[in-house]
C-alpha cells in the first residue's frame, strides 16, 4: 500500500485571459469562446521568473517535510515539456539542494506529458517498494513555466497556467496519509504527432477522448474494488469545463460531483492540475475521512490516467 502523506500547492495571482492576447495569440473571438464555452476567465501567472522558484513556492508549504529531509530518497519532477532551461542546468537539483534533501536521488518523468504527475507518483511507489526502507519518502514536484508558445495553450482546448504542487509519498496505510487504492493508465500512441496541437482537425482525438478517459476511470475503480457510486468527488485535470460534460454523461457521475472550481481561475497547470485541485478541495473541507476520490489526467501523445485515493 502506498499513501499520499501530504500535498501542498502554490497558486499565484490569476490574470484575465483577455490580457494575455499578445503572449498567447488569443484574439478577441477566441477569448469569448474560451469564456463562454470552455469556462475559462483567468489563468495563473507566477511572478517567479524561474522554474525552480515556482517549484519551491509549492514545496515550501509542505509542513510534513520539515524534519524529515533525510528520509527523502527520491525527488521526482513530473514534466509536460522535456526541459525549461538549457543544459547542463537543472532546476530540480537546485530545488533539492534548497530543501536540504541531501540523500535524495533526483529524476524527472516526461513521457506522459500532462499525465506525468500520476506517472511520477506511480514511479515513486515502485522505487520505494524496492528501496527496502519502510520509512523512506519520495517527493513529487509538478508545475511549469509557460515559457514557449506551445506551453501557453492548446488551440480550441485550453490556456496554460503557472500553478505548482508538491506531493510527499510513502509506503503505508491509512495512518500514513491518503491511501492509493487504484491506478490505471493507457497510451493511445496514434496521437503521438500533431493531431491535437497542429493544423490538422482534432476530430479523431475528440471522438475517442470521452470513451478513453471513461475507460481508465473505470479501470482505476475496478482495481480499487469500488464503483462510480462510491466516488465522492472526481478531482480532474483543468483543461476546460465543456469536455467534462461529455465524460459526466458517459460515466454517470453528476457534474456536481466533479471538482471544476479551479478551471476559471487557474487555467491548465500541466501535470500539477489534479494535485492542485486535491489541495484546494482539502482546504475547503471537501475531503471526508474514509471517502473515495478519483483523480484524472490526460497528456498529449496521448495518455489517459486515473487514480483512486481514500482520504
Amino acid at each position: 500500500m502506498t499513501s499520499l502523506t501530504a500535498v501542498s500547492t502554490y497558486l499565484p495571482k490569476s490574470v484575465p485571459i483577455a490580457e494575455l492576447a499578445e503572449e498567447s495569440a488569443v484574439d478577441e473571438a477566441q477569448t469569448k469562446r474560451f469564456q463562454r464555452f470552455y469556462g475559462l476567465s483567468a489563468v495563473c501567472r507566477s511572478p517567479h521568473p524561474r522554474e525552480d522558484e515556482l517549484l519551491l513556492a509549492a514545496a515550501s508549504e509542505l509542513d510534513a517535510l520539515r524534519g524529515q529531509e533525510d528520509r527523502v530518497r527520491y525527488v521526482i519532477q513530473a514534466r509536460t515539456f522535456v526541459s525549461s532551461s538549457p543544459d547542463p542546468t537543472s532546476s530540480l537539483r537546485r530545488v533539492a539542494e534548497e530543501l536540504g534533501l541531501r540523500r535524495a536521488a533526483v529524476l524527472s518523468v516526461t513521457q506522459q506529458a500532462c499525465a506525468s504527475g500520476m506517472q511520477a507518483v506511480d514511479t515513486a511507489r515502485t522505487l520505494l517498494a524496492a528501496d527496502g526502507d519502510p520509512e523512506a519518502l519520495a517527493l513529487v514536484l509538478t508545475g511549469e513555466k509557460t515559457f514557449t508558445p506551445a506551453a501557453r495553450g492548446v488551440p480550441r482546448s485550453n490556456i496554460g497556467g503557472e500553478g505548482a504542487a508538491a506531493v510527499l509519498v510513502r509506503l503505508g496505510g491509512a495512518r500514513d496519509g491518503d491511501r492509493i487504492l487504484g491506478y490505471a493508465c493507457r497510451t493511445h500512441g496514434r496521437f503521438y504527432d500533431d493531431v491535437i496541437t497542429g493544423e490538422e482537425s482534432p476530430a479523431e482525438f475528440n471522438k475517442v477522448y470521452t470513451g478513453a478517459l471513461a475507460e481508465v476511470m473505470r479501470a482505476a475503480c475496478e482495481e480499487a474494488g469500488i464503483s462510480f457510486d462510491d466516488i465522492d468527488l472526481v478531482i480532474p485535470h483543468n483543461v476546460n469545463t465543456i469536455s467534462w460534460r461529455g465524460v459526466s454523461g458517459e460515466v454517470g457521475i453528476p457534474m456536481e460531483r466533479i471538482f471544476l472550481d479551479n478551471i476559471p481561475v487557474t487555467g491548465h497547470c500541466f501535470a500539477a492540475d489534479p494535485f492542485i485541485n486535491y489541495g484546494t478541495a482539502a482546504e475547503r473541507g471537501l475531503l471526508r475521512p474514509g471517502a473515495h476520490y478519483l483523480l484524472t489526467a490526460v497528456g498529449l501523445g496521448a495518455t489517459f490516467s486515473a487514480m483512486v485515493v481514500q482520504h
